[in-house]
């Protein structure tokens, strides 16, 4: 039985990675580089794994620096944020999860500010009733701490909390962690090749809540659901 909802924010709630991607696309080609979206996404979910600005400028032979790369991005990257919406079915998803008893909390490889300064933004802080980021564990994302420290800061065992991801690295920490698993993979991301989970989606808006619980429950579907 599913009695606690865990979920990701970047990429999940709020489509940041999409941006993050498209930024620093823009950011390559303007100095006649290619971005690539195999090497780019092994950092999505984790903290890293990889640096674009660190990257692009050593192929530049170093300049510019990576830092002088970096606050070209941070610019660039905060006004397309800014304008960028919610995924789609995240409110209405979030409603039926309270409307339901069920508590929801965020756990993400990103820090607390970021994170509550996006969810003050889109005026969605309300729904949750807790956080666990990269200064509450000792490792992140694909390592379990985020979804245990979740999971205890809850008092529900790790097997009756539900997770939602977008990324690899995600659904990696929540397997680890011994918990189910939605995917919603971002678009960006779409053709890549995800870890076993327990039902895929393209977006939170492709099903109910109640529809989503009951094909993850192993009492009634199997484990392993087939692609939507």
């Amino acid at each position: 039985m599913i009695r606690a909802l865990i979920f990701d924010f970047d990429g999940l709630i709020f489509d940041t990675e999409t941006i993050d991607f498209e930024t620093w696309g823009a950011i390559y080609a303007s100095h006649g580089q290619v971005l690539d979206h195999a090497q780019w996404i092994v950092g999505v979910g984790t903290r890293g794994a990889f640096d674009a600005a660190v990257e692009l400028s050593q192929r530049l032979g170093g300049q510019p620096s990576a830092e002088e790369l970096r606050e070209l991005f941070v610019g660039r990257y905060r006004t397309a944020s800014l304008a960028a919406p919610l995924r789609p079915g995240v409110v209405a998803l979030l409603q039926q999860g309270r409307d339901m008893g069920l508590p929801m909390v965020i756990a993400s490889s990103s820090d607390r500010g970021w994170v509550d300064g996006w969810l003050a933004h889109h005026e969605i802080s309300h729904f949750f009733q807790g956080f666990r980021g990269r200064e509450d564990v000792a490792h992140v994302k694909p390592a379990p701490d985020l979804y245990l420290s979740a999971s205890a800061m809850l008092g529900v065992p790790p097997a009756e909390c539900l997770v939602f991801e977008d990324s690899p690295n995600g659904m990696r920490a929540a397997a680890a962690a011994g918990m189910r698993c939605v995917a919603v993979p971002i678009p960006v991301n779409a053709g890549v090749a995800l870890p076993p989970v327990a039902l895929r989606l393209g977006t939170l808006a492709d099903m109910p809540l109640a529809e989503i619980l009951a094909r993850v429950d192993p009492a009634e579907a199997p484990a392993i659901i087939g692609q939507k």
